[in-house]
């Protein structure tokens, strides 16, 4: 080989570098369907989906960069989640995040091979969504709410901080299992605690509030809100309802505390989406669902808010005070 032939090899060569460093910069944009179960203007949803993103971010995982979210809003009709179920699944996305049982089955009824992981599930076992908790086994896993035994601690803490309560509504959706499964630890429980327990129905806002207003005028009343998505739909409704009928009230989140609730004792949902994050960012790197274990939570948060006790005439203890997790002035 010559010195001209050489020099005309190198210099091709030289050529070639930078594009195929360039083509070794892109990287493939992975593609995330997500349900959520909510209005796209509920504030505390929009609050999950930010944690949810900015974990995905930390993990290595950027919309600007190289995963696309692709969102769909349920809000609570059935048919439209259906519906944006499908929209998901044709679209063909790396997995879906689904915000509970619900969300997952309507992505299952389309396809069983999807991957799914579930942020907020009630009872993923009882549902159908996964064989076990240890061995999701199929195309679906994620993290559960609570479970059933958190249910014990509604009473526990309703007369701890209202004493005078000797019988509450119960706000439960009958349709569901988780509806179903809280309702048997609350009435195990009420006897405990010399409780009556009345059910009122939590999925129409207008029977809701006629079921409350019916309850309340009795004496020594108070109120469970167990977990449900009417209940979290609602929550502005329901706090109201125990205000305008003075009843002390115990709830399943913080956003009911910071809408005027009472007490809230239950998961911080905020927290679940930002776990979502890291088994959705395993499963893009290649983990299949079925090999993650679905996951319970460690900690249960203590809201109390003070100025609706005090409106109610309530003085929290302070061995209450203490072990709270947040107390609004």
């Amino acid at each position: 080989m010559n010195r001209r032939e050489i020099i005309a090899l190198l210099s091709g060569a030289a050529a070639a570098w930078p594009m195929a460093a360039r083509a070794q910069s892109v990287e493939r944009v992975r593609r995330v369907g997500v349900l959520m179960n909510a209005v796209d203007s509920d504030t505390e949803a929009r609050m999950h989906l930010a944690a949810f993103r900015e974990s995905l971010r930390s993990l290595g995982w950027a919309e600007d960069r190289n995963v696309q979210l692709d969102i769909r809003w349920g809000g609570g009709d059935a048919a439209r989640r259906r519906r944006y179920a499908a929209e998901l699944v044709a679209r063909a996305p790396d997995l879906i995040l689904a915000a509970g049982v619900p969300e997952t089955a309507d992505v299952h009824a389309e396809s069983r091979s999807m991957p799914v992981v579930f942020a907020q599930a009630v009872d993923p076992v009882g549902a159908g969504a996964v064989l076990s908790l240890a061995r999701p086994g199929g195309s679906s896993t994620g993290f559960m709410q609570f479970e059933y035994s958190l249910g014990g601690k509604w009473p526990e803490l309703l007369k701890e901080i209202a004493p005078q309560v000797k019988r509450a509504a119960v706000l439960r959706d009958p349709s569901t299992p988780a509806g179903i499964g809280q309702w048997a630890v609350l009435q195990a429980m009420a006897p405990s605690f010399s409780m009556e327990l009345s059910p009122v129905g939590v999925v129409d806002p207008t029977e809701t509030a006629r079921g409350i207003a019916a309850f309340a005028s009795g004496e020594s009343s108070g109120m469970i809100v167990p977990v449900s998505a009417p209940a979290t739909r609602h929550r502005q409704l329901i706090v109201a309802q125990a205000a305008q009928h003075r009843l002390p009230a115990i709830y399943p989140y913080r956003s009911f505390v910071i809408a005027g609730g009472l007490v809230s004792y239950g998961p911080d949902l905020t927290s679940q989406y930002r776990q979502a994050a890291s088994y959705v960012a395993r499963i893009l790197r290649g983990e299949k669902p079925a090999d993650l274990p679905v996951q319970a939570p460690t900690k249960y948060e203590l809201v109390i808010n003070l100025k609706t006790a005090k409106t109610l005439g309530l003085t929290i203890p302070d061995t209450l005070l203490a072990r709270a997790d947040e107390v609004i002035e």
